[in-house]
């Protein structure tokens, strides 16, 4: 990586504000220009801060910010990285465990609600069912090494799983163990403002932009087997389509 100092808009430290909050907009700009490029490692903290010339304190607490907003990702024992955006095909059905783990990255999930209960007149209208059938309901922050990511609120009749522990990690692994993953899906997505709870759990400021994503997948026989509502982060998520002129 080539001096920072030379990448990064001017910082000369005589700007208005705490010096290390000066450092932090300055790596900021360049991270969201793309002057740094994905995966790319940052030096170590000592040359770091000798090339920009502040104390390691000061850097620490920058960083410190960027990776709390997913700009930047650190790896044990191998140092701090420039984070990748994630490219997610919208026309593409696939978990949110297949698609980290294709780009190597390490998922998990923190359990908000894991719980059975009864389906609402809503949700019954969603699946077909009728009054007081059982469904699973599954809330969970996703991970994606250790920066959280995504909300995602899922729906599952009753007859999808044997039961809510069968759903340990992928909720699409779980279904296609008993023959009902999805075969196709409705997808809505729309541009939203994270309210305060959920910027407390995607540890992002209130305000902040997310993706929207409201989502029903269907079995072959055309049942609706899950309805899940998501939040992704905006800025770490890019959704492409391919379109063509073909009817």
């Amino acid at each position: 990586m080539p001096l920072l100092a030379k990448t990064i808009r001017p910082f000369d430290g005589r700007g208005k504000g705490p010096l290390y909050r000066q450092l932090e907009n300055a790596l900021r700009e360049a991270l969201l220009d793309n002057l740094l490029k994905p995966n790319e490692a940052l030096p170590a903290e000592r040359d770091l801060a000798a090339d920009l010339s502040v104390s390691r304190i000061t850097l620490r607490k920058a960083i410190d910010k960027l990776v709390d907003e997913g700009l930047l990702v650190r790896r044990h024992g191998a140092g701090t990285f420039v984070a990748s955006r994630v490219e997610k095909q919208f026309a593409k059905l696939s978990s949110f465990s297949e698609d980290m783990a294709s780009r190597g990255r390490t998922v998990r999930s923190e359990w908000l609600i894991r719980t059975a209960s009864a389906v609402t007149g809503e949700e019954s209208l969603t699946f077909g069912l009728s009054p007081g059938t059982e469904v699973y309901r599954f809330h969970r922050i996703r991970y994606a090494d250790d920066v959280p990511m995504a909300l995602e609120f899922a729906i599952i009749p009753g007859f999808g799983l044997p039961g809510i522990e069968a759903v340990s990690s992928s909720l699409y692994a779980a279904l296609e163990a008993t023959g009902n993953r999805p075969v196709r899906a409705l997808q809505r997505l729309r541009a939203a403002l994270c309210d305060a709870e959920r910027a407390a759990l995607l540890g992002v400021e209130v305000g902040a932009p997310v993706l929207y994503i409201e989502r029903r997948g269907f079995l072959a026989d055309g049942r609706v087997i899950e309805a899940t509502t998501s939040w992704y982060r905006g800025d770490a998520y890019d959704f492409v389509a391919e379109l063509d002129t073909r009817g």
